[in-house]
């Protein structure tokens, strides 16, 4: 079953959203550090957010750069996976950020692909954009990820 299938059908249940986030954790171990939540996932779209909360706080008290790297990962991930045909598949190949301001409260991210993803014999690069903003839906942080698209085996 597709990753969006798998989101359709749990999200219907109540308390899906949460055992969807879940179940991708279980998959992608790393992703749990953020507990990330996933308000939108469709073709082209992923929306997700995490809350302000001392396991992601750094120093200044602010959202730490590298959990807004995961969010960005995590979304821009789900985005592509729900994206791209069924014969395809995908891993990150690289990722450039910028930090744009203190991050500070609940971070909601928006991952969209730069270009439609399609079918291919030969592999290619996606890239997909993913702005963070917080409460007030200023940008935070912005990422720019390379996804590597290629015919599965």
């Amino acid at each position: 079953m597709s990753v969006l299938a798998l989101y359709r059908r749990i999200t219907r249940w109540p308390g899906g959203h949460w055992i969807f986030a879940r179940a991708v954790c279980w998959r992608a171990p790393y992703f749990a550090s953020i507990a990330p939540r996933i308000a939108v996932l469709e073709p082209g779209r992923c929306e997700a957010s995490i809350a302000h909360r001392r396991r992601v706080t750094n120093h200044i008290g602010t959202v730490h750069a590298i959990a807004l790297c995961n969010l960005a990962e995590f979304a821009g991930g789900l985005m592509t996976d729900a994206s791209i045909p069924a014969s395809m598949r995908w891993i990150p190949k690289g990722m450039q950020v910028e930090y744009l301001g203190k991050a500070n409260g609940t971070m909601r991210a928006v991952a969209t692909p730069d270009i439609a993803p399609r079918e291919s014999t030969q592999g290619y690069e996606l890239p997909v954009t993913v702005i963070v903003t917080d409460p007030s839906d200023a940008p935070v942080f912005r990422a720019r990820i390379a996804m590597w698209v290629a015919p599965k085996r």
